[in-house]
């Protein structure tokens, strides 16, 4: 059997979730409003034993549509949203981008790929943790600097919650990321004081670096 991503375990249990709460409430309004289930599943335009299914939580791969028309007809307006709730799958060049950071790190640093944030049901994880005399460094790596401000927000959360002594930022060396890093340099210095070069100075003498910083990779 292929193996399965975490997120689509994730995002499979987070929808089974979704429908059985969704269910409850149009179950709840409808009961409140004094409607039986076959009026409202008539207003609906679906059949009677469809809507207890939904309101049971059990009808497979309900859509929008179903769920908005079911919402309606018991006096309830979907009104659902994505918001930021862990980190995005890393992709191939993300990959091999962690494996080039990898390969310059001291001999003696000890190396954690995907580690979650110590707080319990908090989804984040540091693409690596870097554990060297002592210390540790939580690691983010970007194939493209895009967002600066959502990308700054974003470490510093993490700094904040992540439990490391350092960040590190390591980006792909590439044309596009330098004139953006070059550009932005000012507004991510404030959390990230040390350049690709000090970074990279640090790591050659088998320590990490006393601060938080950008490396180029």
């Amino acid at each position: 059997m292929p193996r399965r991503h975490r997120a689509e375990i994730d995002g499979e249990r987070l929808a089974r979730k979704l429908t059985a709460s969704l269910g409850e409430e149009i179950r709840v309004a409808r009961t409140s409003a004094g409607l039986a289930q076959r009026d409202a599943a008539s207003a609906a335009g679906m059949s009677h034993s469809q809507f207890g299914r939904i309101e049971r939580g059990l009808l497979p791969r309900l859509t929008f549509d179903q769920a908005c028309r079911a919402g309606t007809a018991v006096g309830l307006r979907y009104a659902g949203r994505m918001y930021p709730g862990g980190d995005p799958v890393r992709d191939a060049a993300q990959l091999r981008l962690l494996e080039r950071f990898i390969a310059i790190l001291p001999p003696l640093a000890r190396v954690d790929r995907e580690v979650p944030l110590p707080i319990p049901g908090d989804r984040r994880a540091w693409d690596a943790l870097i554990a060297l005399g002592g210390r540790r460094a939580g690691c983010e790596a970007e194939t493209w600097l895009g967002d600066v401000q959502a990308l700054e927000r974003k470490l510093a959360l993490k700094l904040r919650d992540g439990a490391v002594d350092v960040l590190l930022l390591v980006l792909s060396d590439t044309v596009h990321n330098r004139e953006a890093l070059d550009h932005a340099r000012a507004a991510l210095r404030p959390l990230l004081p040390l350049d690709n070069v000090q970074v990279r100075r640090a790591l050659r003498d088998s320590r990490l670096p006393t601060t938080s910083g950008v490396v180029l990779v």
